[in-house]
């Protein structure tokens, strides 16, 4: 099979159940009156004037760029914090239910600290992204460095590796596996949090646009702000599986030579 012919079949697997919803829609919705569920003629009529190009600079734009930078700060942190706890069994035991506290702490009711502290602007926004993240990858980056395979820290020894060469030819890569599983989870919970921040914060972004759209009683707005708000999660998830797919690449041979081997 072709490379062109395998891309052509992997996206029409993907896509065909969205696109036959999206047609049901469509024809369910076409003779609709309701305020609250307008027909998806008018949406995306509506869809297209406003988020090409005014909202796209004014709302999406900051939405993406706030999502982006809390969630590389929580995941630069979560890993540096993992390395070291991971490494330090004492360490990691004595922090172990204060992360456990901290990671069950919903973001919601984070919010009114975060704005007593950091006011309401972008880096009250900002930091609450990075703070939710960070607890799913810290804790699966603990997970993969002390599930690290002992013949590995034994060659490393044997070859007299330097603390820095082991920690970045072996324990950095056999971890990788397990912290972008984190990071997958902490990406879902960053993209709720800009949303949750936003509605609550200072105006500007979905989150503002998707309540004061609702608050204005512009319901078909609303909805375009939810198609845009969707739109940004699929692109962030299939954004983050090209990295994934990249770093990890030696580590999907290495299983596929493991399963040819059987």
């Amino acid at each position: 099979m072709s490379r062109t012919l395998r891309v052509v079949t992997a996206v029409a697997r993907e896509l065909w159940l969205p696109v036959l919803l999206i047609a049901a829609w469509w024809w369910f919705s076409a003779g609709s009156t309701s305020l609250y569920w307008p027909p998806l003629a008018d949406i995306t009529d509506r869809f297209v004037d406003l988020w090409f190009f005014d909202h796209l600079v004014e709302d999406a734009l900051p939405s993406v760029i706030r999502l982006v930078s809390g969630f590389g700060i929580g995941f630069a942190v979560a890993v540096l914090l993992g390395l070291l706890l991971g490494s330090v069994p004492a360490l990691e035991d004595a922090t172990r239910p204060l992360v456990e506290f901290m990671r069950a702490l919903p973001s919601v009711a984070l919010l009114p600290i975060m704005m007593l502290l950091l006011g309401t602007g972008d880096d009250m926004k900002v930091v609450t992204i990075a703070f939710v993240s960070t607890w799913p990858i810290l804790l699966n980056t603990v997970e993969g460095v002390r599930s690290v395979d002992p013949v590995l820290h034994r060659v490393a020894a044997g070859y007299r590796l330097s603390t820095w060469h082991r920690i970045r030819y072996v324990i950095v890569p056999a971890a990788m596996p397990q912290v972008f599983a984190g990071a997958r989870v902490a990406l879902s919970m960053s993209v709720v949090a800009m949303v949750l921040t936003e509605m609550l914060g200072s105006p500007g972004g979905l989150g503002y646009f998707v309540l004061d759209s609702q608050r204005t009683f512009d319901i078909v707005a609303m909805w375009t702000g939810l198609l845009v708000l969707g739109l940004i999660g699929y692109a962030a998830n299939k954004a983050f599986g090209l990295v994934e797919a990249w770093v990890l690449a030696w580590h999907r041979g290495y299983t596929k030579q493991k399963e040819d081997q059987r």
